[in-house]
């Protein structure tokens, strides 16, 4: 391999899930987190152990939203996990049986499947306990000091924050957010990815979010590549995985500014930096017409046996009926990862020498996905990762770094004032705030000036009377969530979502109540303790109004 670097790239995992816990377990709720600890999070674990066991540190920036790292350490929803995977390990023993020649519905291909399925669960639920002794937080902190990846954080529950109404909920998101992280991880986040890539910039009477990331010393996020260049962007859309066919890279009306996304800029207030999301490097796993996962010999999402709900089914096409779909070969599938990861790779190398002989300069590749597409949407997914990273490695002279490698390495050169923008629907806010949304913001505004005067109000230094400061805060924050109106958006879980919204908001209220008339119900708190009793550390503190702050004194050249 030339030792020579023609550019880096960054592949950043942003892994989140709402908050489940004791929230109901199928179609949604807790099932939906131990269906992503089982095919996302330890094979993601699983993969960096056996890059690691060949030499390889896989220089992986990997996001856990704060609620997700909560989760993952939750007690209650461990024990679920372990029931979780017991049960699967029968429904494959089950199926075993079934599809076998003396069963009930002899069929030799099924029979090979379920035959897969089993090993394939019971080498997970063996990971879980003897790799990782059942504390996947521990193990994930592990690979960060060993330099093998980079953990970055988020909002304490993935708020859409530029559309909370005040300051308070902001720092308070963003501080509850940090501490958390510290808490699991023993140091401060390098990174942050904001909920939903959503941006506000300064205005008369507010700052913009980089403020509140400056405070926490967060030194980079990320944004889509149209945010950065203006002009005219590649109408995409987002058909793997949770998105439907939301659009995530409009058509942009904004003049084109001259920049582009092969490089890292500050924002011009505060000495934060932004990676940029490469367009045709994302592309070539979000496309609905080109995109990887849409390959006919992967694994098909949606289709599950009526009895034992595994996936017998290949995608076959992208237009094949759910009844049409035809058996799910393994073998193939995966082999189908090498001609992937090798396209991959040469794309990368392709961009990056392209650029380098326009410009002279080494140049970055930053692409960043959701986590869940890989092993949960995507089930080859996690082995094409490992192929992508391990080819890199060895046949290119493409440097893999992670976000803040590659930041110490090339320091931002200018600063740029970035637009309200997000990766929804015309790089807006529409996909959170639309006609079928528009009534919960109101009523999260209410409550987070409820939530200051609450703050402000209360100095009661009774245990009783804390404890239920504590859980409002939380039902705040957990209110607060993005997931709720984007779940009512896409209609996939419009009901729970709308529920789930209403249940954290009748808690906050019923909550408020007490603590203002200094009337705790002891036996109502412990019951809304023992559902909702993420952050323990939380502060009402962090939710006092804000007091308008000078400029910093160190700004961005």
């Amino acid at each position: 391999m030339n030792n020579v670097d023609i550019g880096s790239f960054v592949l950043m995992l942003h892994s989140h899930l709402p908050y489940y816990r004791k929230a109901g377990m199928w179609p949604f709720g807790e099932e939906s987190f131990y269906e992503c600890m089982a095919e996302c999070y330890i094979p993601i674990l699983n993969m960096l152990t056996e890059l690691a066991e060949e030499g390889i540190s896989a220089k992986l920036t990997l996001g856990i939203t704060p609620i997700l790292a909560e989760q993952m350490a939750d007690p209650h929803l461990n024990q679920g996990f372990d029931k979780y995977i017991l049960d699967r390990i029968a429904a494959a023993e089950n199926d075993e049986k079934r599809f076998s020649q003396r069963g009930t519905t002899p069929n030799p291909t099924y029979f090979q499947l379920a035959r897969f399925y089993l090993s394939w669960f019971r080498q997970i639920h063996n990971d879980y306990h003897n790799r990782y002794n059942g504390n996947l937080i521990a193990a994930f902190k592990r690979f960060q000091d060993q330099g093998a990846i980079e953990i970055t954080t988020s909002a304490a529950t993935h708020c859409f924050s530029p559309l909370l109404d005040t300051d308070s909920s902001l720092r308070g998101q963003f501080k509850t957010g940090t501490d958390t992280y510290k808490k699991y991880f023993g140091q401060n986040p390098k990174g942050i990815w904001l909920p939903e890539c959503a941006y506000r910039p300064k205005t008369n009477s507010r700052p913009g979010i980089e403020k509140w990331l400056y405070e926490n010393d967060i030194k980079y996020f990320f944004t889509e590549s149209f945010v950065i260049e203006g002009g005219k962007s590649v109408q995409l859309r987002r058909d793997f995985g949770p998105y439907g066919s939301i659009e995530y890279i409009p058509v942009a009306s904004r003049p084109a500014t001259g920049l582009d996304a092969y490089q890292a800029y500050y924002l011009k207030d505060y000495p934060v930096s932004v990676l940029a999301r490469h367009e045709q490097a994302g592309y070539q796993v979000w496309s609905a017409e080109y995109g990887y996962p849409g390959d006919g010999n992967y694994r098909e999402f949606h289709k599950k046996d009526d009895v034992s709900g595994l996936h017998y089914w290949r995608l076959t096409s992208k237009s094949t009926d759910l009844g049409a779909k035809e058996p799910y070969n393994p073998e193939v599938a995966f082999n189908r990862i090498a001609e992937h990861s090798d396209h991959y790779v040469g794309l990368i190398q392709q961009v990056l020498t392209d650029r380098l002989k326009a410009t002279g300069e080494p140049g970055l590749v930053m692409v960043s996905f959701d986590t869940e597409l890989f092993g949960h949407w995507w089930f080859e997914g996690i082995s094409w990762i490992k192929e992508v990273i391990r080819k890199l490695k060895t046949y290119t002279a493409v440097k893999m770094c992670t976000a803040s490698e590659y930041l110490e390495a090339n320091p931002p050169k200018q600063a740029v004032e970035l637009p309200e923008s997000s990766w929804g629907a015309g790089g807006h806010f529409e996909v959170w705030r639309n006609h079928g949304t528009e009534w919960m913001w109101p009523i999260i505004h209410d409550c987070e000036k409820q939530m200051e005067k609450i703050a402000q109000e209360n100095k009661s230094s009774n245990p009783l009377a804390q404890r239920a400061l504590a859980q409002v805060t939380r039902e705040l924050v957990l209110l607060e969530s993005s997931d709720w109106p984007f779940l009512v958006t896409t209609g996939q879980a419009k009901q729970y979502a709308t529920d789930r919204f209403n249940e954290h908001v009748e808690r906050f209220k019923k909550l408020a109540e007490m603590i203002e008339q200094d009337n705790i119900d002891e036996a109502y708190l412990h019951s809304v303790e023992d559902i909702d009793n993420c952050f323990a550390e939380i502060s009402a503190t962090d939710f006092l109004p804000v007091a308008p702050q000078p400029e910093p004194a160190t700004k961005a050249s």
